[in-house]
C-alpha cells in the first residue's frame, strides 16, 4: 500500500510552486481534503483542476478518486504521527516518563507471568539435545541473541538466528531433540510463522515468547504471552522489551535451577578464563 502522506512529506521539496501548494494544504488537514471535491481543493490551492489531476498521477495515483482512497489509507495507519501528541521536553520529564514505563511494564510483566508456561519452557530447553533461537528486527533480534548468551553459559548447545531463510533451513536440519525458542513483539511476523511451521512438521519442540492470540501464537506447543501497554508518545521507545528480557531473565534461572550442578560447572569455567584473562577478580558479570 503506496504511504501517500510519507510520500508527500519526504518529496515536497522537488514539488513544482502548484504542487507544493496543493502538498500543504492536504498535509495540513487530510481530513477536510478528503471531503473535497476536486474543483475545491483547486480553488483552496489557486490552482486549476487539471493541475491537480496531475498531481494525483505524479505520485501514482490513477484519478483524484483513486487519489481520496490512498490518502484515507495512509491517515488510517499511522495517525499519531500526523499529529502527534506533545510530550515531554527537558531531560528530565523524558527520563522519568521513560522510566516509569519501565517500571510498570516489568510489574505487569511479573503479574501476568504464566508461570506453568515457564515451567515447561524450562523443562523443555533444559533437555533439547540443541536450541535454536529466532528472531527478526530491532528488539526481537536482540532477544534471539539475548537469549542465546543466557543459556550457552548455562552448557546448552545453542545458536541464534536472525535470518529467515537460514531459520527455516535450521528448522529443517535441526537433530533430533531440538527445540526452537522465537521470540516476536508483534507475533505478525510471517516469515518467521512459516519457519516455525516447518519445525512442526519435524517434530521440534516450538517455544514462542510473543503476543497471545498473535499469529506466531498459535505456531507455539508452549506460549509465553507477553502482556504490555504501547507508548501514545510516539518519540518514546516501545518498552515491550522489557517484559521480553524479565521473562528470559526469570527462564534462565529457573533453567539454571533445574540444571543445578551442570549449569553451575559450566558458569565456573567461563568465570575461571574471564578473571585470569580479563576482570583479576569474580565480582563483574559473567561475560557480559
Amino acid at each position: 500500500m503506496l504511504d501517500l502522506v510519507g510520500l508527500l512529506q519526504s518529496e515536497k521539496e522537488a514539488f513544482t510552486r502548484s504542487e507544493r501548494a496543493l502538498t500543504e494544504i492536504v498535509l495540513a488537514d487530510v481530513d477536510s481534503v478528503l471531503k473535497m471535491s476536486i474543483v475545491d481543493l483547486a480553488s483552496q490551492a489557486d490552482v486549476s483542476p487539471p493541475t491537480v489531476t496531475r498531481f494525483c498521477r505524479r505520485l501514482g495515483c490513477d484519478s483524484y478518486a483513486d487519489f481520496k482512497v490512498r490518502l484515507a489509507q495512509s491517515r488510517f495507519v499511522g495517525q499519531r504521527y500526523l499529529a502527534p501528541t506533545t510530550g515531554p521536553s527537558s531531560v528530565r520529564e523524558i527520563a522519568q516518563g521513560v522510566v516509569n514505563g519501565i517500571q510498570s511494564t516489568i510489574y505487569e510483566t511479573f503479574e501476568r507471568l504464566d508461570l506453568d508456561a515457564i515451567e515447561r519452557a524450562a523443562d523443555a530447553l533444559g533437555h533439547a539435545s540443541f536450541v535454536l533461537t529466532f528472531g527478526s528486527g530491532g528488539s526481537s533480534s536482540m532477544m534471539a541473541t539475548e537469549a542465546e548468551a543466557r543459556l550457552f553459559r548455562l552448557g546448552l548447545k545453542v545458536s541464534s538466528s536472525t535470518d529467515h531463510q537460514v531459520q527455516m533451513m535450521r528448522a529443517a536440519a535441526a537433530p533430533v531433540g531440538s527445540v526452537v525458542m522465537a521470540f516476536s513483539l508483534s507475533g505478525n511476523n510471517l516469515p518467521m510463522a512459516k519457519a516455525l511451521d516447518v519445525a512442526g512438521e519435524y517434530g521440534i519442540t516450538r517455544i514462542v515468547v510473543t503476543r497471545p492470540g498473535s499469529l506466531l501464537a498459535e505456531q507455539a506447543d508452549i506460549l509465553l504471552p507477553i502482556h504490555w501497554r504501547e507508548n501514545q508518545d510516539i518519540l518514546r521507545p516501545t518498552p515491550g522489551r522489557y517484559a521480553f528480557l524479565a521473562t528470559l531473565d526469570i527462564l534462565s534461572q529457573t533453567i539454571a535451577t533445574r540444571l543445578g550442578a551442570s549449569a553451575i560447572t559450566s558458569m565456573r569455567r567461563i568465570k575461571h578464563q574471564l578473571v585470569v584473562n580479563r576482570d583479576g577478580e569474580d565480582g563483574q558479570p559473567l561475560g557480559d
